[in-house]
């Protein structure tokens, strides 16, 4: 293949994954209008999008201290605080949107309690029989951190995009599924979900890479 057969190859898959983002971010858009509704009437004005964020690292280290320090293995509670965890994901950043109380560090602090309440129940699940996979989520959760911490230090806003988003949704339904049929070993169908569910993974990685780049 010449240079020009290369250079459009790479402009088609460039387009492709554009597309893609403009099509996902405009059904996240409905989800906000649909969120709204509740919202901007009835959410109690004193919980910020900040304190669901707390929240949900309260919880992740709650099932940590359950999971693997007091060795508690109630489905009921365990699948009661994940779903309230990712709830409170669902919530935070429509919240800071409707009510405009969209901050620098609430962008900051959302992700790392996406990984306060994925960790526990990730290694719980998968750790005996698809090290690999944990092995991998693992890799790429370090490398969306090195992007973020080269934005902090270099003193840029390089937010999450919406396939990282896309990602931690498809986590979300994916564990809670496990935890429903746990501790039987999960089935194949949702490692399989799991596996593609970083195909997203490594996009947003790459895009806030390119951003990064770009703003240097």
């Amino acid at each position: 293949m010449n240079c020009f057969g290369k250079f459009a190859t790479i402009t088609k898959h460039n387009m492709f994954i554009q597309d893609l983002k403009d099509f996902l971010e405009k059904l996240d858009s409905y989800r906000d209008k649909l969120l709204f509704m509740f919202i901007k009437p009835y959410w109690p004005r004193f919980i910020t999008p900040n304190h669901l964020s707390y929240l949900r690292i309260i919880i992740g280290v709650t099932l940590f201290i359950l999971l693997f320090l007091l060795g508690i293995e109630n489905k009921i509670l365990i699948i009661l605080l994940f779903i309230i965890g990712a709830l409170t994901d669902l919530f935070d950043g429509s919240v800071a949107r409707g009510l405009n109380q969209e901050t620098a560090f609430g962008a900051k602090i959302d992700p790392i309690a996406d990984r306060f309440l994925i960790v526990p129940i990730a290694v719980a699940s998968l750790f005996f029989n698809h090290l690999v996979l944990l092995l991998w989520l693992g890799t790429l959760e370090i490398f969306n951190t090195l992007v973020s911490l080269c934005a902090h230090f270099q003193h840029l806003s390089i937010k999450h995009n919406i396939f990282w988003k896309i990602k931690f949704f498809m986590y979300s339904v994916v564990f809670i599924t496990i935890l429903i049929f746990w501790p039987a070993p999960p089935h194949q169908f949702f490692i399989g979900m799991l596996w593609m569910s970083t195909i997203f993974g490594v996009i947003s990685i790459i895009l806030r890479m390119k951003k990064l780049k770009h703003a240097t």
